[in-house]
């Protein structure tokens, strides 16, 4: 009775295996890129006050200030409050070990969204004015965002499409259907940068000039993608 138990189970235990054991799909397997180039029609600007003193009320107050000056400037440009916020505060005890004394330093910057790209020059015409001590970052972004990542999904897609076809159509096969999609993709924009004196440089001669090379920003999409093999 035993044995019998026993050869039934190993009986069950076969099938269930070979039910498991499906036929694989000859499938090929690639990677699919697409990209689009536009000209950017908005910025972020991500703008710094520093200020460093032995009293740490003093130092804060200063900055303060100085930041009071900037929301206003930001408001008389008629930017809406929804674009522009404080990004970074910071209040801190520094050990200067050439004077061998302490001091404190504070810091506030505030990110500011120009949905009109062409105001940049008239806005930082008097940035300037308010005490602002950085200018630590140029975004560059587009309003229709979206609709170009939908473009590049496409030719991501027909990328990958016509990668499989070049693999298979070599060994006189063709390309079935659509097995699996992985998006793997980032959208990366080129960011210039500003700091410290640079940016004191970038802006000391404020006449009537162009000072933004916009350039282009590239919209970059990437998906793994599986086809079977016919």
């Amino acid at each position: 009775m035993k044995k019998l138990v026993v050869t039934f189970l190993m009986f069950l235990t076969a099938m269930t295996y070979a039910q498991d054991q499906k036929p694989q799909i000859p499938q090929v397997n690639v990677s699919g890129e697409g990209k689009v180039k536009v000209a950017p029609d908005q910025c972020v600007i991500t703008l710094g006050v520093e200020n460093t003193g032995k009293d740490a009320a003093s130092v804060k107050k200063t900055n303060d200030e100085t930041i009071d000056k900037v929301i206003k400037y930001i408001k008389k440009n008629n930017i809406p409050a929804t674009d522009f916020q404080t990004t970074n505060v910071s209040l801190y005890k520094n050990y200067d070990y050439e004077k061998k004394k302490y001091n404190f330093h504070a810091n506030q910057t505030i990110t500011v969204l120009l949905k009109d790209i062409k105001k940049y020059d008239e806005f930082m015409m008097g940035i300037t004015d308010t005490g602002i001590t950085n200018i630590n970052g140029i975004e560059f972004k587009s309003s229709k965002l979206e609709e170009h990542e939908r473009e590049a999904r496409k030719k991501a897609m027909l990328n990958a499409k016509q990668k499989a076809n070049d693999f298979v159509s070599a060994l006189g096969q063709k390309v079935g259907k659509l097995l699996l999609i992985t998006d793997n993709s980032a959208t990366h924009f080129p960011r210039p940068m500003y700091k410290g004196a640079m940016a004191e440089m970038a802006m000391a001669d404020r006449g009537n000039k162009e000072t933004l090379a916009i350039g282009e920003i590239e919209i970059v999409v990437n998906a793994q993608v599986a086809f079977a093999i016919e």
